[in-house]
């Protein structure tokens, strides 16, 4: 009985040893959403954002989705700048988005991402303009600083600039991308 239990114990050993360690990963993944939509009373305007996940080197899990919008929408955007904000949209919002590039990247590049998303919520970054400095501006540095190549990010057309950006992006022009973009995890029913 003690050969049998020694013999699964150094089984398992040698099985960890050849297989190692769970691989640490985060991915960076663009989305875009559709908007027109209408959900607990309020109008979903189109919108782009990213999604980091996956697992530092630390063992820490990474889930954050984020992007950059007015602080208060409304058709004053039209002719005026105004404050903006960095928003988490919740898991349907995310669920119903449409993934289009991913990249993995390093607890370095993860860090470095992090604060330049963070820097977008400081009263230096966090200046909104419709036509300027929107989500997709926002997407696009993040993207940029990844070695992306992006199209103008002056448009009002978040899905129509990330169609473009993958364009522009083939499979294996950045290391660390992915063949397929990452799908957004599934809501809970």
């Amino acid at each position: 009985m003690f050969r049998s239990r020694l013999r699964s114990l150094l089984a398992v050993a040698l099985l960890w040893l050849v297989a190692g360690p769970a691989a640490a990963a985060v991915t960076v993944t663009f989305f875009g959403h559709e908007g027109a939509q209408v959900r607990g009373g309020w109008l979903y305007f189109p919108h782009a954002y990213v999604r980091l996940h996956g697992t530092l080197e630390t063992g820490e899990m990474v889930e954050r989705s984020v992007g950059f919008t007015a602080r208060s929408p409304g058709p004053q955007l039209l002719l005026f700048s105004g404050p903006g904000i960095l928003k988490e949209p919740d898991a349907i919002y995310v669920a119903e988005g449409v993934p289009y590039l991913s990249v993995e990247i390093s607890d370095e590049a993860f860090r470095q991402i992090s604060a330049r998303i963070d820097w977008w919520g400081t009263p230096e970054g966090s200046r909104y303009n419709l036509n300027k400095r929107n989500c997709i501006a926002f997407v696009a540095d993040v993207a940029q600083r990844l070695g992306l190549r992006t199209p103008s990010h002056e448009t009002l057309s978040p899905n129509g600039f990330l169609k473009d950006m993958v364009t522009m992006n083939p499979p294996g022009s950045v290391p660390g991308m992915l063949a397929a973009p990452a799908p957004a995890p599934a809501v809970p029913t």
